[in-house]
């Protein structure tokens, strides 16, 4: 079932949404070679428990750290360690929070130092794609206009859609109805009514759609190991325009 959000509810959505999207920020600002990801999550840790909230994915499902960091061929869900990041990685980092019970979700994809053209391409195009599916992000549309808007926009330059991963509602859980593909027909799916919330994530693949999980049965990568980029906010569903509740919004970085 799709919960509507009440006025309050919707407040502490944007107040845990505020601290998703900086501790975001502040994990992007990191985002240089030699850092270890156990650092970064160290950092944004601290960071969200300074403000209050409480890391959402730290201890979910057993996951054991507070933000997903994802590099290169890894899609989501990259579990934080001793990796030290090199000049030219792309580096996806996904963030929630939970502040007073309810939930804030977004990610975004960095660049360390100097990277590829294709890699730039793909960040670029992959975040461009979240905007494209908000247009459809209104009272009366269905979950699918959005879905479609993503993937056409995508494969437009060539690139392709994760299809075993989707983006959903979110509210007091993380994870609430509906799931929201990146993919498929328009016209299809629940009708969008104000009050909704949802976190809309684009993943992209620079080669072919198909992952696999790694045996840690968390980090998910491409099958053949192509580059991948991620980019989500958590949107409130509005009587006009739709509103991003992950603000600061951020779109990455091109290097320091």
């Amino acid at each position: 079932m799709i919960t509507i959000k009440s006025a309050h509810e919707i407040e502490l959505m944007r107040q845990a949404g505020r601290i998703a999207a900086e501790a975001r920020a502040l994990a992007g600002s990191l985002v240089t070679p030699g850092i270890t990801t156990r650092e970064i999550d160290c950092e944004v840790r601290r960071f969200i428990e300074q403000c209050g909230a409480k890391p959402s994915f730290l201890g979910y499902g057993g996951f054991p750290a507070s933000v997903c960091c994802s590099v290169n061929e890894e899609v989501i869900h990259g579990i934080p360690g001793k990796r030290k990041l090199k000049e030219g990685d792309l580096v996806k980092i996904d963030v929630g929070t939970i502040y007073l019970g309810y939930q804030g979700d977004c990610a975004a994809t960095f660049a360390c130092g100097t990277i590829s053209d294709d890699a730039k391409r793909l960040m670029e195009v992959t975040r461009q794609s979240f905007y494209e599916g908000i247009k459809y992000a209104r009272p009366g549309q269905r979950i699918s206009d959005i879905s479609h808007a993503i993937q056409v926009y995508n494969e437009k330059y060539g690139f392709s859609m994760v299809r075993d991963f989707v983006g959903h509602g979110i509210g007091t859980e993380m994870h609430e109805a509906p799931e929201i593909p990146n993919y498929g027909a328009p016209g299809r799916g629940a009708r969008l009514a104000a009050g909704m919330t949802l976190a809309i994530e684009p993943m992209v693949n620079l080669g072919t759609f198909s992952v696999e999980v790694l045996a840690d049965g968390w980090t998910v990568v491409t099958r053949d190991r192509s580059l991948s980029s991620h980019y989500e906010n958590t949107v409130l569903i509005t009587e006009g325009e739709p509103e991003i509740l992950t603000i600061p919004d951020v779109g990455g970085s091109y290097g320091r």
